[in-house]
C-alpha cells in the first residue's frame, strides 16, 4: 500500500510539468490546438506582420494571412517571453514580421518565384540576385521551418527612440548582407544591434539561421515533422 502511495504521489507531481498543449498534443496539419497568439503570451510584443501587408518580396498580400497577428507554438511563445522579459532591462521590445506561416503561404511564395516576369519587388528585396537564382541559392523552399510553429522573424524596437534598432539591412532582404556573420561595411553599432538580437535569443532556447540576422527557432520546437496548414487568424478559446 505504502508503495502504491508513492507511486500515486509521484505521477501526479509529474503531472504538474506536463503542459495543457503536451496533454493535447496533435500532430494533424490542420489542428491549431497546440498554438497561441504570440500577442497573448508576449503583450509587449510590437507586430508588422509583413505577409499580411502588400510590402514584402512578393508585393501581394500572402495566402493564409487573414488577420495581421502572429501565431506560435505554446512553447515556443512562452520561451519568446523570457526574451522580452530580458530585452525590456536595456530599453528594448521585440518587433515581430513573421512568425507561424501556414503551407498554403510557402505555396504561393513558391509560384511567385516561378514567375519570372513578376519583378515588382526586386529593387526593394533582392536587388543583387537575379530571380532565376532564387530556389538554387535557397531563398526560396516547398516547405519552411515556419510552417512548424516554432520560427520567428524579428528585430528589435528601441522604446527611447521609437524607432526600430538598426540592424544594417532590411528584414527579407536577399542577399549576403542580411548574414549574421556578414561584416562587409557595417559599423560597430550595427553589428554589436545584430549580436545582441542573437545572444537574447540563444539565451532563452533559440537557435539562429546562418543566412538570415531576424531568424530564430526554438531549440527544442515540438512539432519538428508536422508542417501546418491552417490560416494565420485570431484563434478560438
Amino acid at each position: 500500500m505504502k508503495f502504491v502511495k508513492v507511486l500515486v504521489g509521484a505521477l501526479l507531481a509529474l503531472s504538474l510539468f506536463v503542459t495543457p498543449a503536451a496533454a493535447q498534443r496533435s500532430t494533424a496539419p490542420d489542428d491549431p490546438s497546440g498554438f497561441v497568439v504570440l500577442s497573448e503570451v508576449v503583450p509587449d510584443i510590437i507586430q508588422e506582420i509583413r505577409y499580411y501587408s502588400t510590402y514584402n518580396f512578393v508585393g501581394d498580400r500572402i495566402n493564409g494571412y487573414q488577420q495581421p497577428c502572429a501565431l506560435m507554438t505554446i512553447e515556443a511563445a512562452e520561451a519568446l517571453k523570457k526574451v522580452s522579459d530580458y530585452v525590456k532591462k536595456f530599453g528594448y521590445r521585440l518587433k515581430v514580421y513573421d512568425a507561424y506561416r501556414p503551407q498554403m503561404a510557402v505555396d504561393h511564395f513558391v509560384r511567385w518565384a516561378e514567375d519570372l516576369n513578376d519583378k515588382r519587388m526586386k529593387k526593394y528585396f533582392y536587388p543583387k540576385v537575379d530571380k532565376t537564382r532564387l530556389f538554387a541559392d535557397g531563398y526560396i523552399d516547398a516547405k519552411s521551418g515556419h510552417s512548424r510553429g516554432s520560427t520567428i522573424d524579428l528585430t528589435l524596437f528601441d522604446m527611447k527612440t521609437g524607432k526600430e534598432v538598426d540592424m544594417g539591412g532590411t528584414f527579407d532582404h536577399f542577399g549576403v548582407e542580411s548574414h549574421p556573420d556578414y561584416k562587409g561595411n557595417l559599423t560597430k553599432a550595427q553589428l554589436k544591434n545584430r549580436q545582441f538580437l542573437r545572444d537574447a535569443m540563444l539565451k532563452h532556447g533559440f537557435k539562429p539561421l546562418d543566412t538570415e540576422w531576424w531568424h530564430f527557432t526554438l531549440k527544442d520546437e515540438p512539432y519538428p515533422d508536422t508542417y501546418f496548414t491552417f490560416p494565420v487568424t485570431a484563434l478560438k478559446k
